[in-house]
Order: structure tokens, then C-alpha cells, then sequence
């Protein structure tokens, strides 16, 4: 006869994990209490399954930070959309631009209506899909230049984003980041037909991670990497790096370098430039002593041609990126250092440090 006092396995264990859920969550609301810092019951409510995965700490410091984004392509709105749904305090969209049909062909955020899209510009149609996606999160919208700001602008932010955008604008928003005396994370994002490239400036980023001590046991250890900015990165000799370096770091600076010599916007370049475009690899190539053919023409001719983004990919890449932003804010997790690629054509994703020996960890 069964003994009624004696729960049975499944219902033990179920009871188990209620109550070590419950203690987590009183330790959770007790440290928030004595930093002074709560999530209120609403934001508690609404992202209780992720505060399970990263605790209430990280969802408070995602709550608290504030994030610009430049440049509305498809990629973009792939990450602006988990970000928001992550629970992000602010997210500042600048985009001046007309919806084209490029636009539509890759950005979810842009709705089809002819009488809306002409009215507004990308990243007014994108800021009124974003509020959508989850109400408790401030979405507004900038109009200008982005590198005619000057770094009081950048300084109202944690992490600055910018896509698709020209080499030279590349490095001045990285460098007015870094001249600020707080720490701004700084991402670039592209993405080219099936192709794309994220990179990441930290600067002098600490964070914890978990790991098994001597004893096996698990434990939690700081950690400290130095991350160089998008010029000094870029300006490694191409002879001193491995010969396993993903060829679409070279291919991406090809194309850079290309556009900015002709004076192109991203996307500006189509199959009649690849004879100017394969000319000018060469000439790097020789300047940097590589072997051209170490840049596939295969691969150039797919990056010339590939105007519009492959939404898959940029659903890839604004995942990736997305993953990234949230390890930075949060200080948890082995951040990506300081390239990441993918090439759907192979479906591999491949990470890269590409950085002075001094700075390499």
C-alpha cells in the first residue's frame, strides 16, 4: 500500500524546482533592492522567460541602456526587432531615406502602402512598426547626417550601430565614440547578397563569464579584452595574418576601398563595375604581397552583383549581432572579437581577430 505522505518522483521534483525558482527570484529582487535599481512588476512580467536565461541584473542594465542605430537596411531591422524585444530603455533610429524596392525587398519593418511609405521616411515607417513590437521601449527617430554629429550627440548612448554605410563614416563615428570619457560600444553591419560582416569595438571591455575551477566545480572568474578601433583594424598588413583569415575580409575592404574611390554609397555598384573592381584587387593585392587569387573572382563578382540583401542572411546577422549587443550591455558572456563573417553559399558563420600581435588576447 502506498504511502500517501511520500510524493511521488516527478511531483517531488516539480515542487524541487518551484522552490528554487522562488529563492532565486528573492535574491534577484534583494540585490536589486540594495543597488537601489528594481525592475518594476510590469517589465518583471513581460520578460520573465528571459530573466530565467540571463537573470534580473542583465534585464535591468538592458532596460537602463540606450541604443542608436544608423542606417535602416534589413539587417538593421532584424536586430532593432530583438533588441526591442529584449527589453531594451531606448532605441534612436537615422535614416533619411526614401523606401526604394530594395527597401521593401528586405526590410519586414516597412509596410507596402504606397500612400504611408511616400510620406515618411525608412526610419519613421520602421519607428512605428518597432512600437509595436513591444510598447515599454522608447523608439524615436533622428534626422541628419550622422557624421556631421558631433560626440555630444554619441555620448547620450551605450552602444552605436551603423549599416551599410561608407568606409569614411566607418571611422569618423569610431573614432568620436572612442574620444568620449565614457565607454560606447560601436558595431558596424553589412550585408551583401549572401554575404555578411559585423565588427565590434569594445574598447577595454571586463566581463564575467562561468567556468569549472580546479575542482570542477563551477565558478564565475572577470575577464578583460582590448579591443582596437575599425581604422587601426583595418590597417594590419595583409602578409602578417594567418592564411586561414576568412576571404571575405579581404573582399569586404576590397569593396570598400572601391566605392570610396569612385565615390559610391553601398549598394551603388552593379556587374558592369567587376572589371575596375578585379583591377583594383590586384593592385591591393600586390601592394599588401598576397596572391590575388587568394580572393576568389567568384566571390567579388557575387559581392558586385548582390545589390539587394538575402533577408535569410540579414535574419542571420541581425541574430548574431543581436546576441552580441547583449552580451555587451549585460557584461556576461565571451564577447565576439573583433570580426564575424557569413557566407550563405557555404552556410558557415567564421569569427576573427583581426588586431595588432599587441593587442591580440
Amino acid at each position: 500500500m502506498q504511502n500517501k505522505n511520500i510524493c511521488p518522483p516527478k511531483l517531488f521534483l516539480l515542487h524541487f524546482c518551484k522552490a528554487q525558482a522562488a529563492e532565486l527570484e528573492i535574491r534577484s529582487r534583494l540585490w536589486l533592492l540594495m543597488n537601489g535599481e528594481e525592475l518594476t512588476e510590469q517589465e518583471t512580467a513581460l520578460y520573465d522567460r528571459q530573466i530565467r536565461v540571463w537573470g534580473a541584473d542583465a534585464q535591468r542594465r538592458l532596460s537602463k541602456s540606450h541604443i542608436l542605430v544608423y542606417g535602416m537596411k534589413g539587417t538593421a531591422a532584424e536586430f532593432c526587432k530583438n533588441i526591442v524585444l529584449a527589453g531594451v530603455g531606448s532605441l534612436t533610429l537615422v535614416d533619411d531615406g526614401a523606401v526604394t524596392e530594395d527597401a521593401l525587398s528586405s526590410n519586414f519593418l516597412i509596410l507596402p502602402d504606397e500612400n504611408v511609405c511616400a510620406e515618411k521616411t525608412v526610419a519613421e515607417l520602421c519607428c512605428n512598426s518597432l512600437k509595436v513590437f513591444n510598447p515599454m521601449v522608447r523608439v524615436s527617430v533622428e534626422k541628419g547626417d550622422l557624421s556631421s554629429f558631433g560626440g555630444d550627440f554619441f555620448d547620450r548612448f551605450d552602444v552605436v550601430i551603423v549599416s551599410c554605410c561608407t568606409l569614411m563614416t566607418k571611422k569618423s563615428i569610431n573614432e568620436k565614440c572612442r574620444k568620449l570619457s565614457k565607454r560606447v560600444a560601436f558595431y558596424t553591419v553589412d550585408c551583401r547578397n549572401s554575404c555578411g560582416e559585423i565588427f565590434v569595438d569594445l574598447q577595454k571591455h571586463i566581463y564575467t563569464k562561468k567556468k569549472l575551477d580546479e575542482n570542477n566545480q563551477p565558478t564565475t572568474v572577470e575577464c578583460e579584452l582590448q579591443y582596437p578601433s575599425f581604422q587601426e583594424s583595418i590597417s594590419v598588413p595583409w602578409r602578417t595574418l594567418p592564411r586561414r583569415v576568412s576571404k571575405l575580409y579581404f573582399a569586404m575592404r576590397v569593396i570598400e576601398r572601391f566605392e570610396e574611390a569612385e565615390g559610391r554609397n553601398p549598394g551603388e555598384i552593379s556587374i558592369e563595375d567587376l572589371p575596375a573592381v578585379l583591377k583594383l584587387k590586384k593592385e591591393i593585392c600586390e601592394a599588401q604581397s598576397m596572391n590575388e587569387s587568394h580572393i576568389p573572382n567568384a566571390l567579388m563578382e557575387r559581392l558586385v552583383m548582390g545589390r539587394r540583401e538575402f533577408p535569410p542572411v540579414c535574419a542571420i546577422i541581425g541574430g548574431i549581432l543581436g546576441q552580441e549587443v547583449i552580451k555587451a550591455i549585460s557584461g556576461k558572456g565571451d564577447p565576439l572579437q573583433n570580426f564575424f563573417f557569413f557566407d550563405a553559399m557555404d552556410g558557415k558563420g567564421v569569427i576573427e581577430n583581426i588586431s595588432y600581435p599587441s593587442l591580440c588576447n
